[in-house]
């Protein structure tokens, strides 16, 4: 048994943030359900890569194991009817609709609660459910240009770079997925639901923490250097530099020890503390023009050995092969029906009792329909009317 087995979510949301909180939730057990329409999540209908796979695209895929599609339009009547009898037996309900959308639907906390007042209900939009950005799009490269963090690494007057990660929907779905565990652990001790709202820029911003904070505690201005330091408050030398044939991280050492490792004597002139603020540009160049004279392999033996922080720069090749990602278990491995043996990361936290598994992977649209409404007490007869109506889906319509 795992261990959020027993516990029903409705996973109501799209492209990513919702869907891999819901799926962060399937992994620990829970029995989750993804409400989707006949036509399918818009996530099927935009693959990552341009990598469509067989009947489900690679997007789709790793964001939604672990799950079962119910098909249904939730415009219709029949749809309306469902999904608040689900709703009325599940634990969990996130959705991530446009303002306003809820209601129109009838799904909205109010309604919802008012049928079960244990409900676990999940709001997450880009900037928050009202205010002055309520109906901005909430995607992530936009909540990365306005959350600050582009202006601490990089060299001044040049473009900001964006993260090689989709940096602000993982963050915002772990807010949720860590507000559904809190809602629940409240639910067990006084037996009550809440609603529970994340919101794309709040979970951004207050990952930063320290940063913010040294700018209104510490009043530090956010200031990039000539030279691409990797953040604008650490000290230099932080940041990657060019050896012979790759690149290395280099964070903060102390001048003496990579002074004699590189054996540069000018850099020992530099203190970390003074220098490594005021003359961040200097230290740059000078670390960057001693990488380069060899090889990767070879400065990290030698700075390792010395204490010093460094680390090769990998790409995915390196790190899916790399020995301690191995012995860490960090990918899963499984067949799936349609698109074969599939190899992805699976789930951060280890528990010694109740491990998260794969049960299952992605599903075809409308895939468990009728699974799912027997599950909910529907009889066959009232699928079967609801399915002619077209307020469902059955089976797979890919």
């Amino acid at each position: 048994m795992s261990i959020l087995s027993g516990y029903k979510v409705l996973d109501c949301s799209i492209a990513m943030a919702g869907p891999f909180a819901a799926q962060r939730l399937g992994d620990l057990g829970a029995d989750v359900i993804k409400i989707e329409p006949p036509t399918g999540e818009w996530q099927r209908h935009a693959p990552a890569g341009g990598i469509t796979g067989n009947k489900i695209n690679v997007s789709f895929l790793s964001l939604n194991r672990n799950k079962r599609s119910l098909a249904i339009d939730l415009k219709s009547a029949g749809g309306k009817e469902i999904i608040q009898k689900l709703a009325a037996q599940a634990d969990v309900f996130i959705q991530n609709y446009r303002p306003g959308v809820a209601g129109r639907l009838g799904v909205d906390y109010e309604t919802l609660s008012a049928l079960n007042p244990r409900l676990i209900y999940v709001s997450m939009s880009g900037f928050g459910e009202d205010g002055p950005y309520a109906t901005r799009p909430g995607q992530d490269l936009l909540l990365q240009a306005m959350s600050g963090a582009m202006l601490s690494s990089g060299r001044a007057g040049e473009a900001p770079r964006a993260a090689g990660q989709y940096v602000v929907d993982a963050v915002t779905a772990y807010c949720a997925f860590e507000g559904v565990l809190a809602a629940l652990l409240h639910r067990e001790r006084t037996g009550e639901g809440q609603k529970v709202e994340v919101n794309m820029l709040d979970a951004i911003t207050t990952i930063q923490m320290q940063e913010l904070s040294v700018y209104t505690v510490g009043h530090k201005p956010q200031v990039r250097s000539a030279e691409p330091h990797a953040h604008v408050y650490i000290r230099a030398p932080y940041g990657t530099f060019a050896t012979s044939d790759g690149y290395l991280a280099l964070a903060m050492p102390d001048m003496n020890v990579l002074a004699r490792v590189t054996e540069e004597p000018r850099l020992a002139e530099y203190t970390g503390e003074r220098d490594g603020w005021e003359k961040r540009d200097e230290i740059y160049g000078l670390v960057r023009d001693t990488l380069a004279k060899a090889s990767t392999a070879d400065w990290f033996a030698k700075l390792d050995a010395a204490g010093i922080w460094c680390s090769p720069v990998y790409g995915y090749a390196d790190l899916v092969d790399d020995p301690q990602i191995a012995h860490n278990g960090t990918f899963v491995e499984y067949e799936h029906p349609t698109e074969g043996l599939i190899k992805t990361p699976g789930f951060p936290i280890r528990f010694s009792k109740t491990p998260s598994q794969v049960v299952r992977g992605a599903p075809l649209t409308g895939q468990h329909t009728d699974e799912v409404l027997r599950d909910f007490g529907f009889s066959a007869d009232e699928i079967a009317a609801h399915a002619a109506s077209g307020a469902v889906l059955r089976g797979a319509s890919e």
